[in-house]
């Protein structure tokens, strides 16, 4: 089970604990949040010092990553305040290469030179035993240096300055207005995260980054007191990479539809409201009959279809063999990129990666290799024409440079490839959710994630969700339960004949998705526009054999 799951759907008052920050986070005060980090020109001096202890022992490169990470997790059931939780963490992370070979070595709370020249010579002598097991040396992409730089995400409210009052009384709010209106239970939580990131290099960088996440959650269950019998529907949020201004919906945010989405802003007790009034139709929905269907998926569940079945398997260390872990490497493998003609999905599939996207909870100004971010094409009008690729790999796909998506979840964890954000584009020409449905004759709208499977090729696969309506003739009929659809991922891609135009364009994401070993947690946004999917196969979950 994903951290995600875990979270939403196994106690959402324990589950905290596991999340990124508790390995080596502390406790603080949330006024400690408010406290200024070190100054830059104190980063920039500790920085040299590594790098130039690096050098002096041989190392042909050597980054520096000094890193304060805060988090903060709210969490209630009801009417009661179940745990509030304050971390901070801070060290420092050096990386290098010397005889051909990485090392890596960190320190926690590194506040002086000779710590950090003792973390960098650590480093190099790593490197150099590591590399009598070398079978070939690293080959970096080239990368200039961009002296001293910053970046900011551009939030408009700091969730760390609200009070903690504040935030205490919006989710149980939220849990009163899903009680009021049919829910027998709710667990809300809001989740905040702060990296504040200082990277140099001996390429002659040293980037300063504040990076802010946001996420709301909540899940309410209904019971039916005769039979027993529960439904359940989560939060449609979408956790991002803002400020409390999510939390802050406006009227124009808003797409219309069968519940109450948003573009941009967040409206978490009008979500809740409905959340409850939805468990509680649950009870009495119809079972789905299985067979083929014309599926519209939202974007509150698409994300999670790009998410599995394109964002992991287009890794370039999983299409390498070189990862295996959380589900496997990829059936994309690199036979089918150089053949140019892949048929990854149909005409209308444009999939793009990227690490700009205002918002989006991969968006920052330079990775973690000091690669400036981009965007780039993944699959482009159905076919297969890139990967995700970083310095030590650029080389093996022929490109002259990384696609800046390097990362690491602490200063004590070494940066590897992992996923930016990857987004379906929208439909060129114009196109509503109910004029797509107008055309399906026999088909299902699908809205907000669910249980999922997928292979360990990233190939055949088995999604949910949490609300699913019956379409008949060009019209919403009724509610239906029991819904997963199953499909390979080509098959899948290429049954896609339409996606509506950007109008209806919204982000979803996973706040800690897992790869690496030892375990590494990143945060990731997948955009789309409400997309058609034709002849997909429809099973019921709920019936006994």
């Amino acid at each position: 089970m994903r951290r995600r799951d875990f979270i939403q759907l196994a106690g959402l008052g324990t589950g905290a604990f596991m999340l990124p920050g508790f390995a080596t986070g502390r406790p603080v005060s949330p006024e400690a949040f408010l406290a200024a980090g070190d100054d830059v020109a104190v980063k920039k001096r500790l920085a040299d010092a590594a790098l130039n202890a690096a050098k002096s022992k041989g190392a042909s490169y050597a980054d520096v990553r000094i890193g304060r990470y805060l988090n903060q997790y709210v969490i209630t059931r009801e009417d009661k305040v179940q745990n509030i939780v304050n971390t901070e963490s801070y060290g420092v992370g050096v990386r290098v290469i010397a005889n051909g070979c990485w090392g890596f070595a960190a320190v926690v709370d590194a506040k002086n030179e000779a710590q950090m020249a003792k973390a960098a010579e650590d480093a190099v002598a790593i490197a150099k035993a590591n590399s009598k097991l070398m079978k070939e040396p690293v080959q970096l992409a080239p990368q200039k240096g961009f002296g001293e730089v910053s970046w900011k995400a551009p939030i408009k409210k700091n969730a760390f300055e609200v009070p903690i009052k504040e935030k205490v009384d919006l989710l149980l709010s939220v849990n009163d207005a899903a009680m009021k209106n049919g829910a027998n239970y709710v667990n809300s939580i809001m989740f905040l995260v702060n990296e504040q990131k200082y990277f140099a290099s001996t390429d002659g960088s040293y980037i300063d980054q504040d990076i802010h996440r946001i996420w709301p959650i909540f899940n309410v269950t209904a019971i039916d007191p005769k039979t027993g019998k529960f439904e359940t529907r989560n939060a449609l949020s979408a956790p991002m990479g803002m400020g409390y201004d999510y939390l802050q919906a406006n009227p124009s945010d808003k797409v219309t539809g069968v519940t109450t989405r948003y573009n941009k802003g967040y409206d978490m007790l009008e979500d809740a409201t409905a959340a409850a009034k939805q468990a509680k139709d649950k009870l009495t929905a119809k079972s789905v009959e299985a067979g083929k269907y014309d599926l519209i998926l939202d974007p509150s569940h698409l994300w999670l279809t790009i998410h599995e079945s394109v964002g992991h398997p287009l890794e370039l260390d999983r299409v390498l063999g070189y990862e295996a872990n959380f589900a496997g490497t990829s059936f994309a493998t690199l036979d089918k990129w150089q053949s140019k003609n892949f048929q990854y999905g149909s005409k209308q599939v444009n999939l793009v990666a990227d690490k700009l996207q205002v918002g989006s909870l991969g968006a920052v100004g330079w990775d973690d290799e000091g690669v400036n971010t981009k965007q780039w094409d993944l699959v482009k009008d159905g076919v297969l024409v890139n990967y995700q690729a970083i310095r030590d790999q650029a080389h093996i796909i022929g490109a002259k440079e990384s696609h800046g998506c390097c990362y690491a979840d602490s200063w004590s964890s070494v940066q590897f490839q992992r996923m930016p954000n990857v987004s379906l584009a929208a439909g060129k020409t114009p196109l509503s959710v109910d004029d797509m449905i107008k055309d399906v004759k026999k088909g299902i709208y699908i809205i907000g994630d669910g249980s999922f499977s997928i292979d360990q090729q990233r190939y055949n696969f088995q999604f949910g969700g949490q609300l699913f309506y019956e379409i008949k003739d060009g019209k919403i009929v009724g509610m239906l339960k029991d819904v997963a659809y199953q499909s390979n991922t080509q098959e899948f891609w290429n049954s896609c004949v339409q996606v509506c135009d950007d109008r209806d364009y919204r982000l979803g994401g996973s706040f800690f998705d897992g790869k690496g070993q030892p375990s590494q947690s990143s945060a990731v946004s997948h955009g789309s526009s409400t997309a058609r999917f034709n002849g997909v196969n429809v099973i019921n979950t709920g019936r006994k054999i």
